[in-house]
């Protein structure tokens, strides 16, 4: 297990019954980006490839 593996554990253990939309989940990065500007390409990252997953098949 990665050491980052903890916060997905942890979101899954806490969050993992609910059900959320993708304009919710956007809404929420844009957030954590304004208040972690720092970790911007990561969730720039994160985005494209959750935007693009269809993608990958090909």
């Amino acid at each position: 297990m990665y050491f980052t593996d903890r916060g997905v554990e942890e979101l899954s253990q806490r969050r993992g019954e609910e059900s959320v939309t993708l304009d919710w989940l956007a809404d929420q990065l844009r957030t954590f980006v304004d208040l972690h500007p720092q970790y911007e390409d990561a969730v720039e990252e994160l985005a494209t490839y959750l935007a693009r997953l269809d993608d990958l098949d090909d």
